[in-house]
């Protein structure tokens, strides 16, 4: 059975998201950040061997989001809500559509690479829920081959949440396997790990990133 990728995004512009490392990096800064980060994950999402979904945050940005990608991919943006509720909401829409197994990532953990996603579809092979947990406690991702149970009250931008995300998935019944802990962009300071982390990765987004990390004054 194949798995569906669903990248969670934003259209970057000035002042929208990232409002954490924005107070550090102002609003330029932060503006082209966001334009790497997304052009990481998109890197992924071209790599990608089953099918893929661009949920964009706004409805109007469809367009945007329809030409983000070179090889074909289906538009499912966002409804209003907060991130559970957005996530419960897409998730049910995709499986009436027949998409059975679907990984959700954000735009900002370029770290993960195609071994951890590899190991993110096998995981769903043997169990219901795979979490790639964060540093921080949040997740770096989150897949599912049965539907999502009730997430708009769990502490999203929390520490708590990927405990949160065990404790409920487990309540409702679901086996879940934790990957390896990795890391989010989340504040100025993970920057400069991040730029050692990538010093040997190849792909061509996550170069770009690193040089303009290199290049931006903010190590």
């Amino acid at each position: 059975m194949t798995t569906t990728l669903v990248l969670f995004c934003r259209r970057p512009r000035p002042g929208v998201g990232k409002r954490r490392i924005a107070a550090t990096l102002g609003p330029a800064r932060s503006l082209r950040l966001a334009e790497h980060l997304l052009a990481a994950a998109l890197e992924d999402a071209s790599q990608w061997s089953g099918p893929v979904v661009i949920a964009p945050a706004d409805a109007a940005d469809a367009a945007w989001a329809g030409q983000l990608l070179e090889r074909p991919c289906q538009v499912v943006a966002q409804r209003a809500g907060n991130l559970g509720e957005r996530l419960n909401a897409l998730d049910q829409a995709l499986r009436q559509a027949g998409q059975a197994r679907c990984i959700y990532i954000g735009s900002d953990a370029p770290i993960l690479d195609g071994d951890y996603y590899a190991l993110a579809v096998k995981a769903l092979e043997t169990h219901d829920v795979v979490l790639g947990p964060a540093d921080d406690g949040g997740v770096t991702l989150m897949g599912s081959r049965r539907p999502w149970p009730e997430l708009a009250g769990l502490p999203w931008s929390s520490d708590k949440l990927c405990r949160a995300l065990e404790l409920i998935c487990v309540k409702q019944g679901l086996t879940i396997n934790s990957l390896e802990r990795r890391y989010d962009i989340d504040h100025a300071k993970d920057l400069p790990r991040l730029f050692s982390d990538l010093e040997n990765d190849t792909r061509a987004a996550r170069q770009k990133l690193r040089h303009w990390l290199a290049e931006s004054g903010l190590l």
